[in-house]
């Protein structure tokens, strides 16, 4: 079964985010465009790699009216001392969120119950709360932060136009009116 159109579940979790351990809940997501993206562990490998990436590209998430969250099942102590001693995870700007218990990482089907540990699932979720993009890998597979940043940016372009984004679609670029006259002819 497809999580899109999920309403994300209440939550209630603690957060490293600027220097600071701050409660999150799902009120937080109230009224904007969010991203959630889910690792397996701090101190690992591929995880900085991606991390620093979405780092990289903060600031673009930020301009398209999105808040952008980490989430692993280590706890927000954890996500402190990562960041105190890794040069790539100290140019985090987002909340790292903490998921000790497995209830987040549960809620967006990621879980990996024999390691207790997250797969690599990148979400985008509307204003109202509703998953409307999503993708989930292995935990050997790393994510390009420009592709999900596309991502968020068509599912706000459809959500607000209408329109359909066909493949590689970039903002600026043409998109697809659905209309019976097209059926047939693209």
């Amino acid at each position: 079964m497809s999580l899109i159109g999920k309403k994300v579940n209440e939550f209630k979790t603690m957060a490293y985010h600027n220097g600071e351990f701050k409660e999150i809940t799902s009120e937080n997501l109230k009224g904007k465009w969010n991203v959630f993206v889910f690792y397996p562990a701090d101190f690992t490998f591929v995880c900085p790699t991606e991390l620093e990436d979405l780092a990289e590209h903060y600031e673009k998430f930020k301009a398209e009216g999105c808040e952008v969250y980490s989430v692993s099942t280590d706890t927000h102590f954890v996500h402190k001392a990562w960041h105190d001693t890794s040069e790539r995870i100290n140019k985090i700007k987002f909340p790292m969120l903490a998921d000790p218990t497995g209830k987040l990482s549960r809620d967006f089907e990621v879980m990996i119950e024999e390691e207790g540990l997250a797969l690599r699932g990148s979400f985008v979720i509307n204003p109202e709360g509703t998953i409307v993009a999503y993708e989930v890998h292995d935990t050997g597979i790393g994510r390009e932060a420009s592709e999900l940043l596309r991502k968020l940016q068509a599912a706000k372009f459809v959500a607000e136009h209408g329109e359909v984004c066909p493949a590689k679609w970039r903002p600026g670029s043409e998109t697809i009116k659905p209309s019976i006259d097209l059926v047939g002819k693209l």
